[in-house]
């Protein structure tokens, strides 16, 4: 079933400024019930039949040896009292499970699907209709996307989008820390946001320029709250720099440790912008990694951290 652009979804994608750019610990009803949808659709659904006949429909043995597979992990004989046939089991398991069972679920729904049925004889599966498992795959990330949700299907294993002690060491505190400063700050904390929001909808130029701004941006907030003169309008990140390390925001005696400061600022967040979404694109479009975007953001959080948290400090 294609993946249709929704308004209400789209609202709900708009992350409030000083929120949390994924969700860990919550899968909500909707995302449950429409990965129901896409394993319906990839691995067919259960079909009664008399008992002679019963490996002739394929869905049937594919559902009971996933829901054996997850019984079995869970150390039950069945995920489901109410349902009398194991495609029902699982769907019901799916929207009924903890967040951590209903990820295991997916998982080895997703693991049988990427590396049993793709190799099953084609003209076996032919007249199911199914969608391929490839594309399958593909919907689901999309709907962890959609959702916020901080997990991906890749190589028969569900992950995490990114690096726990990333997100919890700079993109949280990163967000906080923009928030607790206040009004003179609200500039670069919706930039923040709003670069996770370009990159949870896979665009991911526009989220290294977003990056890009909010790092750009705090550096001005600080500028503008202490009062150092700089020009709103033509300064740009290599600028911003200069000001901040020519007024002593990184003390003295720590500027031979940042020695290395500078240049990996200059050569990071500003270089990946300019080479990527800052230009033209020319006569053929450019397509940034998601892997460059997401480090784009980790380390434009880094930095924010550490600039906020010096700027803090300073008397």
């Amino acid at each position: 079933m294609p993946i249709t652009d929704w308004f209400a979804r789209r609202k709900k994608q708009e992350l409030k400024p000083g929120a949390d750019v994924y969700r860990y610990d919550n899968l909500p009803r909707e995302f449950r019930v429409q990965v129901a949808y896409i394993l319906k659709e990839s691995l067919g659904f259960w079909r009664s039949t008399a008992p002679f006949h019963y490996c002739a429909h394929l869905p049937n043995v594919w559902w009971e040896e996933i829901h054996n597979l997850a019984a079995c992990e869970r150390g039950n004989f069945q995920l489901d009292t109410e349902a009398d046939e194991p495609f029902r089991k699982c769907v019901n398991f799916l929207l009924k499970a903890e967040t951590d069972d209903a990820l295991s679920l997916i998982e080895v729904a997703f693991r049988y699907l990427d590396a049993i049925v793709r190799d099953w004889p084609k003209h076996e599966v032919a007249n199911l209709n199914l969608t391929a498992p490839d594309e399958a795959i593909a919907q689901l990330n999309e709907r962890f996307t959609q959702h916020g949700i901080g997990y991906f299907y890749a190589g028969g294993r569900i992950g995490r989008i990114d690096s726990e002690y990333l997100h919890t060491e700079a993109v949280k505190p990163a967000l906080r820390l923009l928030r607790e400063q206040g009004k003179g700050f609200d500039g670069p904390l919706e930039e923040f946001v709003k670069a996770h929001e370009y990159h949870r909808k896979g665009e991911q130029k526009e989220a290294i320029g977003h990056a890009l701004k909010a790092f750009e941006s705090t550096m001005k907030s600080i500028c503008a709250a202490r009062n150092w003169t700089y020009d709103a309008q033509k300064d740009t990140a290599k600028d911003l720099i200069d000001i901040i390390l020519k007024k002593n925001l990184i003390p003295d005696y720590l500027q031979s440790h940042f020695a290395g400061l500078r240049s990996m600022l200059e050569a990071g967040i500003p270089t990946v912008r300019n080479r990527t979404a800052g230009h033209g694109q020319g006569p053929s479009p450019t397509r940034v990694p998601e892997h460059l975007a997401t480090y784009a953001l980790h380390m434009t959080a880094t930095n924010i951290v550490m600039l906020v948290e010096a700027h803090r400090a300073m008397q």
